[in-house]
This record gives C-alpha cells, sequence and structure tokens, in this order.
C-alpha cells in the first residue's frame, strides 16, 4: 500500500516548467530525500503535493494519510507575544484533537516547559525548528514534509535537528519526505541501511556522486530521476 502516488506531474508558473513529468511513490514509513541546489523547484513540489498551487498529472494520497507539514522558514514577530503552548492549543483545538497530546510531543522534539512559554521570536533557530516539527506532529500524522529544516541554523544545530527527525520517524513510524542540500541530507542519511534519493545537482556526473554518498553515509543509494527546473538527471 502507498501512502503518496505521484504520476506524469507538471508545475508551470508564469507559463515556465519548474517541475516536469515527475512520478513516484511513498510507501508506509518510507523515507525520499529530494536534493539539489536553491532554486531547483524543492519548494514548489512540496506546495504541489500539498495542493497548494496547481499542477497537471496526478497527485493521489491515500484516505489513511495524516500529513505533518514543517515550511523552510516563518518569520516571527519578535514583540509579538506568543508561544509554542498558545500555538500547540490553537492547533489541539482546531482538529479538535486532546491537548494531552502537547504533553507527548513537547518532550519527544526536546521542548522544555521554559521554551513553549517563551514569546517564539525569542527563541533560537534550533530551538524554534524543533516547535516547528512538534507543532507538525499535533494531529499524530502518519507522513510528515519537512523543506530544508536546517536552512537557518548552525552545523551543530543541523546535526542535532537530522538527528531529530530520525528518532522521530523511528518512533512515530513516519513516512517521511525531506527537502535539503547535499551536504546537509548525509547528517540524515548516514546511519540509514538504505537510501533512496532524488537528486538534482548540474555539476556532478551520476557515478561519481553515487559513489561519494554511498561512502559519506555508509549505505547502498539509489539515485532516481527528478526532473526540476535547470537541473540535470542522474539515472542508475
Amino acid at each position: 500500500m502507498n501512502l503518496l502516488a505521484v504520476k506524469n506531474l507538471y508545475v508551470r508558473i508564469e507559463g515556465k516548467v519548474i517541475v516536469e513529468n515527475l512520478s513516484f511513490d511513498l510507501g508506509p514509513s518510507d523515507r525520499l530525500s529530494i536534493v539539489g541546489p536553491n532554486g531547483a523547484g524543492k519548494t514548489v513540489l512540496l506546495k504541489a503535493l500539498l495542493g497548494l498551487i496547481p499542477y497537471s498529472g496526478e497527485i493521489v494520497w491515500d484516505p489513511t494519510a495524516r500529513i505533518g507539514y514543517v515550511p523552510q522558514k516563518i518569520d516571527a514577530d519578535r514583540h509579538l507575544p506568543l508561544t509554542y503552548t498558545d500555538l500547540f492549543n490553537s492547533k489541539c483545538r482546531i482538529l479538535k484533537v486532546a491537548a494531552d497530546q502537547i504533553e507527548d510531543i513537547s518532550p519527544s522534539v526536546g521542548l522544555t516547559k521554559e521554551m513553549l512559554a517563551t514569546p517564539v521570536g525569542h527563541l533560537s533557530g534550533g530551538n524554534f525548528q524543533r516547535g516547528l516539527i512538534g507543532f507538525a506532529l499535533i494531529g499524530k500524522p502518519n507522513v510528515l514534509l519537512l523543506d530544508e529544516p536546517t536552512a537557518s541554523i548552525d552545523e551543530l544545530g543541523e546535526e542535532h535537528i537530522y538527528e531529530l527527525v530520525h528518532r522521530l520517524q523511528e518512533q512515530y513510524k513516519l513516512a517521511v519526505i525531506i527537502v535539503s542540500h547535499i551536504n546537509k541530507v548525509f547528517l540524515w542519511d548516514r546511519r540509514r541501511k538504505r537510501s533512496r534519493l532524488r537528486f538534482s545537482r548540474s555539476s556532478m556526473d551520476h557515478h561519481l556522486v553515487t559513489t561519494y554518498m554511498t561512502m559519506a553515509i555508509n549505505c547502498p543509494v539509489r539515485l532516481v530521476p527528478l526532473h526540476l527546473e535547470g537541473v540535470h538527471d542522474f539515472r542508475n
């Protein structure tokens, strides 16, 4: 059973093809990494999967799929007295789920009571991102979409976030689609026994990429084609 099936997907923005003839599927507990440079269309792809922008082709979510989404960035007003406690409680009310989920999720993403009570604009980048991940987990999703979750975090914080996502996937039995740059996704994949990556990068031979990534993450790597604007396909 697949939670998601994508077939012959096209996305055009202002007449320009951004995503071209893309097909893939996602099963329960699968992890799909979408890797490429800025401007390749990775965020556009996630928005299409969420139904936020027009597209042609097929995007079919299984009726059992419950989606959590972690955006790339949210600009928080440092003067706004809004805390993650406020945000978590609001989402629980909107989804009509028990607020005791907050007590389970907060420690699992590393949020202390003090962090929950701190205005979101005053949190560090890493703790702010932990809050976004926790927010996405409310409602008990079985699919988690993450758009460059370490984009504004230092190197040490990046490793902590990727290790956190890895642990959460195991803990909550999540299927995960994660968008990132190649050097960052190494942190995410290096402990996996196998890897499935959609790779969009125009400057490297696919055999070199496969060898390099296999050595870096110490597991077999399969590159599958990703047709995005301004990038080259790598095929096994």
